[in-house]
């Protein structure tokens, strides 16, 4: 019998463009689940594995990992039969061991023998993926499937982040204004927070946009905002944000580095991070954020903006997000 076949764009080697191929659907294993792919949004992260900033994909892999879908399938094990036809969503976090001292202590982001969606383990480009029942989240089946798929990266990191950034923060500046930021803004205006946004300088568009999701100001990088800031969020992957970001912080504030990759920090003076501001970074995700993220999203109504991209338009889609050519989100369609 001829086996079911699958479409995927594959990733072979830095710089060179995905390829479109065909392949046998996979079969899951013991805990997993083969997912029929309905969105795959298409992350900065994608941007740095394609790019070769992150050095060691598998390969050769298929990239994805902001993937919505429906089960067909369930491997053996202590899975269940139910979860046949559920929707559900795959984020970065595709597996961690459960016994080093990180994922002991409930900080599993930090698990010492990861694995990664669209990394280490196949991705979401393609029709089909097999992943973690365990690292698998049920989602509203009634939900635009294209509306969810940022929320399992952009929306899923931002909520970290800005959970990083403390509750007692009341003016935020987000540098960067795209997937993650334009989620983020809409949750701190619901939570009653102000909203600082800051785009490349001239982006005269993505400014506009921030204001129109509620953003109190929203300027270049390279501008101060009109008063000083409780805590900065930077998603852009520009070390040299850091120190514009500190510039803009009162005492005591905090800027939390959102990206998994960024440019070099620049050398700046001792007298920008004096005072008890404070730099941190967030590291990949938890299961635990998701189960306060999800509930958040629906009470505060979010509303992702996105690009549709059909599957084999996903090189395009790349360079539209490496060349910032729309606001939001861009999600690949099978």
């Amino acid at each position: 019998m001829k086996k079911p076949m699958m479409r995927a764009m594959l990733f072979e080697a830095p710089g060179v463009p995905l390829r479109l191929v065909e392949r046998p659907v996979p079969v899951p294993g013991p805990g997993e689940l083969l997912v029929r792919v309905e969105a795959c949004a298409v992350c900065r992260t994608d941007l740095h594995v394609v790019d070769g900033d992150l050095t060691e994909p598998k390969l050769p892999l298929v990239p994805g990992h902001e993937i919505v879908g429906v089960v067909e399938a369930v491997g053996s094990g202590n899975i269940g039969a139910h979860r046949q036809g559920q929707r559900v969503g795959i984020p970065w976090l595709g597996h961690t061991c459960g016994h080093c001292p990180y994922c002991r202590s409930g900080a599993e982001n930090l698990c010492e023998t990861p694995h990664f969606t669209g990394y280490t383990r196949d991705g979401g480009f393609a029709t089909h993926v097999v992943a973690d029942a365990a690292y698998s989240f049920t989602l509203d089946p009634e939900a635009d499937p294209v509306g969810l798929a940022p929320l399992l990266c952009a929306g899923l990191i931002g909520w970290r982040a800005l959970q990083k950034a403390g509750e007692e923060a009341q003016h935020i500046g987000l540098y960067g204004f795209g997937a993650a930021a334009h989620i983020i803004s809409q949750i701190c205006k619901w939570q009653g927070r102000e909203v600082y946004a800051f785009t490349r300088p001239g982006d005269i568009e993505a400014q506009h946009f921030a204001r129109d999701l509620g953003a109190r100001w929203a300027g270049g990088s390279d501008e101060r905002p009109p008063r000083m800031l409780d805590a900065a969020i930077i998603f852009a992957p520009l070390g040299a944000l850091v120190p514009a970001a500190l510039a803009s912080l009162r005492r005591g504030g905090r800027v939390v580095c959102g990206g998994i990759h960024m440019s070099d920090i620049p050398a700046m003076p001792y007298s920008l991070l004096w005072q008890e501001r404070e730099v941190v970074s967030v590291a990949n995700l938890t299961r635990h954020d998701a189960e306060e993220f999800f509930p958040v999203a629906r009470k505060a109504a979010v509303k992702t903006h996105t690009t549709p991209y059909p599957l084999e338009r996903a090189n395009e889609a790349l360079a539209d997000l490496r060349a910032g050519r729309f606001s939001g989100a861009a999600v690949l369609l099978p």
